[in-house]
């Protein structure tokens, strides 16, 4: 599909030089960056999600459970 778009010179520059550095077209370039944007987009949407579902409800871990991350953290050299 064509598309007609308008950027900043500057970022279009930068994509030019991408694009050349990389070998790729500059379509190429687009639709990866496209690709990428909606996959995050995708991503942090599905986070949104989990965090609203999640948030309605305090976790609850079984007391054993617990102690017994905590005591494996204690472990852990960070």
């Amino acid at each position: 599909m064509k598309t007609a778009i308008s950027l900043p010179d500057d970022l279009f520059r930068r994509a030019e030089t991408t694009a050349k550095k990389r070998r790729i077209s500059r379509s190429a370039l687009y639709a990866q960056a496209i690709a990428d944007f909606l996959a995050r987009s995708d991503s942090e949407s599905v986070t949104e999600r989990l965090n609203a579902v999640y948030s309605q409800t305090p976790a609850q871990v079984e007391a054993l459970l617990m102690r017994t991350q905590l005591r494996l953290l204690k472990n852990v050299e960070w």
